[in-house]
C-alpha cells in the first residue's frame, strides 16, 4: 500500500491515544483506514490508506467523510494534511472535498524522496464536510 508504510507500533500508539482511527471493512477484510489527531481546534488527517484492490469504490472519500465529522464533533474547525506531490488522484479527491494547498515541504516522504503538498480545509461548525 505505501513504500514508507506505518509500522505496527505506530498504529498501536494512535489506538492507545484515543485519536480518531477509522478502518473500513468489506467481508470482514481491511480495505481502508484513516487516521488523525488533534489539539484545540485543529485537526490534521495523519494517515490514510485503501488496499489496492477496493480502489476507485469511494473508500476513500467516505473516510476522510466521517473522519472530518469526527475531527468536527470534537471542536476541530480546521484540517491539514500532507500528500505526496505526485499523488495526483488523492489530491483531486482532497480537493473536492474542499482541501487547498497552503504550502510544500521539501523532502518530506522518505521512500522514494518527495515533496509534499500540504493542504488545509475548514470544517463549518454545522457540519463535518470541508469547505474553504
Amino acid at each position: 500500500m505505501f513504500s514508507d508504510p506505518w509500522s505496527a507500533n505506530d498504529f498501536a500508539e494512535c489506538v492507545a491515544s484515543g485519536v480518531p482511527f477509522l478502518v473500513a471493512e468489506r467481508r470482514a477484510v481491511v480495505a481502508g483506514y484513516v487516521v488523525a489527531h488533534c489539539a484545540a481546534d485543529e485537526g490534521e488527517i495523519l494517515n490514510l490508506g485503501v488496499a489496492v484492490a477496493y480502489r476507485r469504490q469511494g473508500i476513500a472519500r467516505a473516510l476522510v467523510e466521517r473522519v472530518l465529522e469526527a475531527l468536527a464533533g470534537r471542536g476541530v474547525r480546521t484540517v491539514y494534511l500532507e500528500v505526496r506531490t505526485s499523488n495526483a488522484s488523492a489530491r483531486r479527491l482532497y480537493e473536492s472535498l474542499g482541501f487547498g494547498e497552503v504550502a510544500r515541504r521539501a523532502h518530506y516522504y522518505r521512500r522514494p524522496v518527495e515533496d509534499a503538498v500540504v493542504l488545509r480545509a475548514a470544517i463549518p461548525a454545522e457540519r463535518g464536510s470541508a469547505k474553504l
